[in-house]
């Protein structure tokens, strides 16, 4: 059962109090100093120009015409991954009745585009216009067409370069994106085509001129996809040539050696592979040889997405993830996924168990993310999910909201997970919303398939900063039938150490048993999604705060 959130509700553990001013400056501190230099100046530039914009847009944005000689739009056929989606009700659409991820809002009359009570996230999605793909599926071409027109002439009277949510480089990215995608369908022939046209040519300027190249990332690959899409849409060969030498440098960077996405979230792993495919075919379509290399990342990320499916047929939800769907998941065509009991993704960081038949299991053995770049890192290292019967029964807390306060705190925390917490605090340093200061640093220290049983150990020095300077240490031992979760904390003095373990809600079929401390069970919330969360249990064995070494144990059997 899905269930809206209370945002101010963190799943119904104890409040942790806010960091105070020095602890704030000391945080901050920490966290850009594993920034790169590079990082700094950008971010300053990027600021600096969103001031400017306010004032003298034209100063800083300069469009990207078209070629003359090409009359713009994209080659006839070539239709975007998402385009075959549900993207809702076309009718509501047009009556300004939007519903984005998973909440509802009407724009009103006269229109409200800005939307300041909703989450800053919603607001992006509004601004996105992926909603239009709606108005293309509908079959009354004359009637889709006015309704866009009529959302259109409302958006720009109601917008300016500058807005803060609207001209986020990001959004700006993806509503060029959708400008080009749905203008045949929607805009051509239409009284709003040369404005739409010039539109595009200036979002265009905008995206080359506010390239992030501070975060990175997917925002910047989303930046490049935009670039693309617009220099194939305007006849700009030159655009198209310094989008795709940006692109081929981040591949490099952004997609790791065993096929992940170097941030670490399978849902994000998703949206970079749709946004290469999705650039690759509209190279190929307009006539524009894709390179082998970008090829062989599309290749490498589609077998590790087959790979880190479960078999309830979504991603496993680590660090900041939400649901994808089997349909989505589908059209990004994965590899099917490797037979064998074992298989170790080591550049990202994930190991995948199959004990027998009914069982599939995902542990987190890596980094939480890039050095330069935390925003999607959670507290995590050496948590797990569990498949059985392809029902998901170990679960992880995920991602349920972008937004500030207590809920976002404690999705991103270690006790969120199923993990080991020592003396209340995070293995990695995870504040703000979406910064990250110290981090643990995890080895993987055995990997053994030996008689019907595989054996993981990995460890983690996430905790090396607390009095003692613990270290935890995790072995996962599975045979077909049970699993065995041991846990040892070991160091000087004494510590307070908590194990928990996530169980969702319909779980049939599995007995747990802890062991090494006193065991209890709380009923407690888990993201389904961004304003989604579902009921589930939250298994606790409490050492009690004594001495170092510490060992507790989970016994799973089914």
């Amino acid at each position: 059962m899905n269930v809206p959130y209370p945002p101010d509700d963190p799943a119904g553990q104890p409040g942790r109090v806010a960091p105070g001013f020095l602890e704030v400056a000391a945080l901050t501190a920490r966290t850009v100093a594993q920034l790169r230099p590079a990082q700094v100046a950008h971010r300053a530039r990027l600021r600096t120009l969103r001031v400017a914009d306010r004032r003298w847009p034209s100063t800083v944005t300069h469009p990207i015409s078209s070629r003359h000689e090409h009359p713009p739009g994209w080659p006839g056929g070539y239709q975007p991954v998402a385009a075959g989606f549900d993207h809702g009700d076309p009718r509501r659409i047009a009556a300004g009745d939007f519903s984005l991820i998973g909440e509802d809002r009407r724009l009103g009359d006269p229109a409200d585009w800005h939307q300041a009570s909703a989450s800053r996230l919603w607001r992006f999605h509004l601004h996105y216009m992926e909603w239009a793909w709606a108005l293309c599926r509908c079959t009354d071409r004359d009637w889709s067409r006015s309704a866009f027109a009529n959302l259109w002439s409302s958006w720009r009277s109601a917008t300016s370069a500058g807005d803060r949510d609207a001209w986020s480089p990001y959004v700006a990215s993806l509503r060029l994106w959708m400008l080009c995608a749905v203008f045949d369908a929607l805009v051509e022939g239409t009284g709003i085509e040369d404005d739409v046209v010039g539109q595009i040519a200036w979002h265009a300027g905008y995206v080359r001129s506010h390239l992030e190249l501070d975060v990175g990332g997917n925002h910047l690959m989303k930046n490049l996809k935009a670039l693309a899409g617009a220099g194939v849409f305007l006849g700009r060969d030159d655009l198209v040539g310094f989008a795709k030498a940006q692109l081929e440098g981040q591949l490099g960077v952004q997609v790791l050696a065993d096929g992940g996405h170097y941030e670490r979230s399978p849902s994000y792993h998703c949206q970079v592979l749709e946004d290469l495919i999705d650039v690759r075919a509209l190279l190929a379509a307009a006539g524009k040889q894709p390179s082998e290399s970008l090829t062989k990342s599309i290749e490498a990320m589609r077998a590790w997405l087959g790979t880190m499916v479960g078999s309830d047929g979504e991603v496993a939800q680590f660090n900041d993830a939400v649901p994808v769907g089997a349909d989505r998941i589908a059209a990004l065509k994965p590899s099917p996924p490797p037979n064998g009991p074992l298989v170790v993704l080591g550049d990202s960081g994930y190991i995948v168990l199959r004990p027998d038949d009914r069982v599939q299991m995902i542990c987190d053995v890596g980094v939480p993310c890039p050095r330069d770049l935390p925003a999607h890192a959670h507290a995590g290292c050496l948590s797990f999910e569990m498949y059985l019967d392809g029902q998901k029964v170990v679960v992880d807390t995920a991602t349920s909201t972008y937004e500030p306060g207590p809920r976002r705190t404690y999705e991103r925390s270690t006790q969120a997970h199923s993990t080991v917490e020592v003396d209340g605090k995070d293995q990695s340093e995870v504040w703000g919303t979406f910064r990250a200061a110290r981090r643990a640093r995890p080895t993987l220290e055995r990997v053994v398939v030996e008689e019907g049983r595989i054996t993981v150990v990995g460890s983690h020095d996430g905790y090396r900063r607390l009095y003692g300077s613990p270290t935890h240490r995790r072995r996962w031992s599975a045979s077909p039938g049970s699993l065995l979760v041991e846990d040892e904390v070991t160091g000087t003095g004494r510590c307070k150490v908590v194990s928990r373990l996530y169980i969702a809600e319909q779980a049939a079929g599995l007995a747990i048993t802890g062991l090494g401390g006193p065991v209890s069970v709380e009923d407690c919330t888990v993201a389904q999604g961004f304003g989604q969360t579902q009921h589930a249990s939250r298994y606790l064995i409490d050492s009690g705060g004594g001495p170092l070494p510490v060992t507790l144990s989970w016994r799973l059997e089914w």
